[in-house]
């Protein structure tokens, strides 16, 4: 292994949660980086451009080196992406949208990077996950994440009421999501599904002008007349 001070460090660069201006949410160490950073691992190729020249206009695109990382790269790729880092070289990790690592499949590179002895910089930027539960008035003190739940609906059901019971036993708020076109479909599922008296908290396009957070009873949710289609939302439930 290169001794440490010959090797490139590992940024973990945050984007914006959706269309909005980076600088309303990013702080300036996240510019700096970007400023130095000319390998990137990105979910997409297009859209990490644009983000790049929307933080740093002047940058020449055509120094930029990118590789992409999602649902379609073979595990083999996933060393080669680091390799810049051992030629003593920086590499920017970003997310398609917020913190890469969380809830994004950037964290394989992160396990490889520590298994190469490359350091590690997380940058700070929005986390829609935190900021949902900031956000919901629930426990911040005790939560889990759990993805997404099933789509059929029967296994659906039965998921929510797993982690309605889940919470309700260890004071514990559930966090899940949806993909945005089955938003409104999941709301349905979940006031079906929940105890009248259980807590939800519905957080939606985080850190945008369309910006929704709000926390009532599912009885409360099922008088309420909202339309999520096509919103990016974090749901939470806590039963206590």
């Amino acid at each position: 292994m290169k001794p440490i001070s010959f090797l490139g460090k590992l940024y973990l660069i945050p984007t914006t949660l959706g269309d909005s201006d980076p600088m309303d949410v990013l702080p300036q160490t996240v510019k700096r980086a970007i400023d130095f950073i000319d390998d990137y691992i990105v979910e997409n190729e297009k859209t990490a451009r644009k983000f790049i020249k929307s933080i740093h206009p002047e940058k020449v695109q055509s120094s930029l080196r990118l590789s992409s990382l999602n649902k379609h790269t073979e595990i083999s790729e996933h060393a080669k992406m680091i390799q810049p880092c051992l030629e003593g070289k920086n590499i920017g990790l970003m997310s398609e949208a917020g913190c890469p690592g969380v809830a994004d499949p950037g964290a394989v590179i992160v396990k490889i990077a520590h298994e190469k002895g490359i350091q590690v910089i997380p940058l700070v930027g929005p986390s829609s996950i935190l900021l949902a539960v900031m956000a919901s008035g629930m426990n911040g003190q005790s939560f889990a994440f759990n993805g997404y739940l099933p789509i059929d609906k029967s296994e659906k059901k039965t998921s929510i009421k797993n982690l309605e019971k889940l919470s309700n036993d260890r004071n514990q708020s559930q966090i899940f999501i949806e993909t945005p076109y089955r938003n409104n479909k999941m709301l349905e599922d979940i006031l079906q599904a929940l105890q009248p008296s259980t807590y939800l908290c519905i957080a939606t396009d985080i850190t945008l002008p369309g910006e929704y957070i709000k926390t009532m009873r599912a009885a409360d949710w099922k008088k309420a007349n909202i339309d999520l289609h096509n919103r990016p939302t974090i749901f939470i439930i806590h039963k206590m």
